[in-house]
């Protein structure tokens, strides 16, 4: 079992880097270095076998469950680099019957929880591990923490991105002073390129969700959070690989252990739900999600022995909802702020916790660096999601007046023309006749609602809603 298994990390007196630099043997030749961004052969001598490749600090046969020592250890450590957010009543706590408190940690400089992590585990390398620095594998989030402490610390960061990471969070790791590696199709190649790395220059590898000084780190957020509100009652945390969630909970439950932690992770990568039911953490098929920070197929072998006691429950929320959070952060809460980082107050929006009402429940903003892309989209998906943003097919007269008279109707109930589309050739009905797409913008559902009723008065073929075509 792994609890059995599991090793206690009192003030992270075991981890010294020392046993880094024995278990991560350095090689004196090495085989590649980084040029301009890119991995290039130095000689001809044999790369690192991928066998080889093990991370000494996540050992699944000998898993670290952190103490709550080491999070009060990890919070005297980076009290003066580290911004304590605010967590303020949300406006939303009346329209969700929810006493909702959003602890705004999008709001630390390189914008997200990972800096606590990240900083606790660059102030406890030894002399000799500073010198020659860490090196990680990220898209996003993980790597700007490194890379901005690194520089603030003045300890060497490599990054290795995948080519799929976006261009800003690049260009941002680079200004921080970190060296970037860009290659790899996906997060699993730039990590085995990272630990490769680690082994043959000596350098650390840092997991940005497992290793015990992370989760560490991680679980300052919750000393915070019981301060700041200390009489709640939940807290909804989003999961990824499970480091918020472990180093959260045991720092919450520890000052109280009355509040309820739930859980939330997106339904197209459940990998948390699927270690609780496996009893240790499995690789979960995943799809592309809103919450892109959560996909981690795997969670972490010591996220997990430490988590799993002390998790009431766990969530899952679909893409719909999701939007939705990110589009009522925005227009209520005057936040920007990442899938991954909604998906609490998504839970609520989708009437999953109707056991919390009442109740003073902290949700954990935990990122705000989001593409302005895929925020556009966001907006769109949760005005469709709100009813807000309809489509419909209708049939109307091609002859002069018809899509005139079709937009006098819409527009005599309030509702907004956002895009139109005719279709003449694939009719089969009479050729004086023609399909209009249209794209509207209404109040709300019920508005949508009044316009549906409008069009099936008035029109004979109409097809309203998602399944518009």
């Amino acid at each position: 079992m792994m609890k059995e298994n599991a090793k206690e990390v009192q003030n992270g007196s075991h981890l010294t880097q020392n046993e880094n630099a024995s278990a991560t043997s350095t090689n004196k030749d090495p085989t590649m270095t980084v040029t301009d961004g890119a991995l290039k052969k130095s000689d001809e001598k044999a790369e690192v076998a991928d066998e080889d490749l093990r991370d000494p600090f996540c050992d699944p046969d000998h898993p670290v469950k952190v103490t709550f020592q080491e999070v009060s250890a990890a919070a005297f450590k980076i009290r003066g680099g580290i911004e304590r957010t605010p967590c303020s009543r949300s406006h939303m706590s009346a329209m969700t019957g929810v006493e909702i408190y959003f602890k705004k940690d999008y709001m630390q400089y390189s914008g997200s929880f990972k800096e606590r992590g990240a900083r606790y585990t660059l102030m406890m390398l030894n002399k000799e591990q500073k010198q020659k620095g860490v090196v990680a594998a990220s898209a996003g989030n993980h790597a700007l923490a490194l890379a901005y402490h690194g520089s603030s610390l003045q300890v060497p960061v490599t990054v290795v991105m995948p080519i799929i990471a976006p261009m800003m969070k690049i260009q941002l790791c680079k200004q921080y002073g970190a060296t970037v590696v860009v290659e790899g199709d996906d997060l699993g190649e730039a990590k085995k390129l990272a630990m490769r790395m680690a082994k043959e220059k000596g350098m650390l590898y840092v997991n940005g969700y497992d290793h015990p000084h992370i989760l560490a780190g991680q679980g300052t957020i919750g000393l915070e959070i019981a301060e700041q509100v200390p009489d709640l009652d939940a807290v909804l945390v989003p999961v990824g690989g499970a480091g918020l969630i472990a180093g959260l909970a045991l720092a919450v439950k520890a000052m109280n252990p009355n509040v309820k932690i739930y859980g939330v992770e997106p339904e197209r990568c459940a990998s948390f739900k699927a270690a609780i039911e496996a009893g240790k953490p499995v690789y979960t098929k995943m799809s592309s999600t809103l919450a892109d920070g959560l996909a981690v197929p795997t969670v972490g072998v010591n996220a997990f022995v430490t988590a799993l006691p002390l998790v009431d429950k766990v969530l899952t929320v679909s893409e719909e909802y999701i939007a939705l959070a990110i589009l009522r952060l925005i227009e209520l809460e005057k936040a920007v702020v990442e899938g991954a980082g909604a998906v609490g107050l998504a839970a609520i929006l989708s009437n999953q916790v109707p056991e919390l009402k009442g109740k003073k429940v902290v949700i954990p903003l935990c990122g705000g660096n989001i593409d302005t892309t895929v925020l556009g989209r966001c907006i769109e998906r949760g005005l469709a999601a709100d009813g807000r943003l309809c489509r419909f097919v209708v049939t109307v007269s091609d002859r002069p007046g018809g899509i005139a008279e079709l937009t006098k109707r819409i527009s005599s109930i309030g509702v907004s023309l956002k895009d139109i589309f005719h279709e003449r050739a694939w009719l089969k009905t009479d050729v004086f006749q023609v399909q209009v797409k249209c794209v509207v913008e209404t109040r709300d559902e019920e508005h949508s609602k009044e316009l549906e009723n409008l069009l099936k008065t008035n029109y004979q073929i109409i097809s309203f809603g998602a399944n518009a075509v």
